[in-house]
């Protein structure tokens, strides 16, 4: 299996001095929300090379073995890989290519599967939105009303987000949050207002930090206007992490203003 070569491969690379450092950037001390996750040591452009070079080769029902491993960077591999399948495929030319439509729903499908081994904000953020975010853009043959024909069939996409964001797991929850940096980008700001407003009083930090980061996304590639006006009809409810985020591409004197509120 072409997989155990390259688990063997990134092990070969194991880096004691930067394991370390890893360990204590991502939290995996006890209590922590990477409690008990396992590093390498690898940087992730080294990742990437590795992915750059195998994801063609990589049969897609041989990812789940690199999805499972205990090792960090050997799931961020994985997931790397359904990206770089899913953005082959995601191609202007393939768009409504009915073989590539269903090839797309398959990587989404195992993507979902495999949500929660995700499990650090890293691999929420490198995976999500140039997979998920860019699906939710693409016509799919998921869903009753498909028929097996592509559409793009919001009411199900819709659905699949709303049960990564009301799920209890976190990275289910950022998933749902930090997608819709690509349909933000894509001029699409309802996927960023719907799940900002949904997560607006979520307890954990990192959901304040991506909550704020999201809505400044859409605010940059959609509407500044849209941006204040969800401001002016949250800001009472919103973490101040979150608000800060929000508005870190407005003026200083905007800024300030809206702090002060």
């Amino acid at each position: 299996m072409i997989v155990e070569e390259i688990i063997a491969h990134m092990e070969s690379l194991k880096n004691e001095k930067q394991r370390e450092i890893l360990m204590g950037f991502f939290k995996t001390g006890a209590g922590d929300y990477g409690e008990g996750d396992e590093f390498l040591g690898l940087k992730v452009p080294q990742t990437r090379a590795i992915v750059k070079e195998v994801w063609k080769d990589v049969p897609l029902d041989e990812v789940p073995t690199l999805l499972k491993s205990r090792w960090h960077e050997v799931r961020l591999c994985g997931f790397l890989i359904l990206v770089a399948k899913f953005e082959a495929l995601a191609k202007k030319s393939l768009e409504m290519d009915v073989k590539a439509v269903h090839a797309r729903d398959e990587i989404v499908k195992m993507y979902l599967h495999y949500a929660e081994q995700a499990n650090n904000w890293d691999l929420v953020d490198l995976s999500a939105p140039k997979l998920l975010g860019r699906w939710l853009l693409l016509p799919t043959c998921l869903g009753d009303t498909a028929n097996g024909s592509p559409t793009l069939h919001s009411n199900y996409k819709t659905q699949i987000l709303d049960n990564l964001a009301y799920s209890k797991n976190l990275w289910r929850q950022r998933m749902s949050m930090v997608c819709t940096w690509e349909t933000s980008h894509e001029g699409d700001p309802s996927w960023c207002l719907r799940y900002a407003e949904i997560h607006l009083k979520h307890p954990h930090d990192l959901m304040h930090k991506a909550v704020g980061w999201m809505l400044r996304e859409m605010g940059k590639h959609v509407s500044m206007d849209l941006l204040r006006d969800f401001l002016h009809q949250h800001i009472h409810e919103m973490h101040r992490i979150t608000l800060r985020y929000a508005i870190e591409k407005m003026t200083a004197e905007e800024r300030l203003e809206w702090i002060k509120r």
